[in-house]
């Protein structure tokens, strides 16, 4: 296996634990994916967060107003996964469903990594909602 391949397992076995840890409500194992200077741009979002103190301080809000999805599925799917180096591109698309009502959504997700002391951290985070 090349270099590049044992990268892009290893970023889409990352992605996988990401959302996994989402559904257990594991904020701090969602995180260890993040870098600290991640910027995220989502449908939903205010606007873009430029850092992971930013988008805490978003999340906080967000829960301390009850707002948190409550989802039974999140599953990154049609992964396509390239690796350039210390650097990743990964593009899938996010399916969510609530838990509550059933309606599932998908997102067109692009997450920008790099491979700092043998870890994947997402350095940028853009996601788009697919309107029906």
């Amino acid at each position: 296996m090349s270099f590049a391949e044992i990268g892009a397992a290893a970023i889409a076995a990352g992605i996988d634990d990401m959302y996994a840890s989402f559904l257990k409500g594991d904020r701090q194992g969602f995180d260890a994916h993040l870098h600290d200077d991640v910027t995220t741009w989502e449908t939903h979002l205010p606007g873009p967060l430029r850092t992971r103190s930013e988008l805490d301080s978003y999340r906080d809000t967000r829960d301390s107003a009850g707002k948190r999805p409550v989802l039974d599925v999140m599953a990154a799917t049609e992964k396509r996964i390239d690796v350039w180096g210390d650097t990743g591109v990964a593009r899938y698309v996010l399916v969510t469903r609530d838990a509550a009502s059933g309606e599932e959504q998908h997102t067109r997700v692009t997450d920008v990594l790099r491979c700092l002391d043998g870890e994947w951290r997402i350095v940028h985070h853009h996601a788009e909602l697919v309107r029906p």
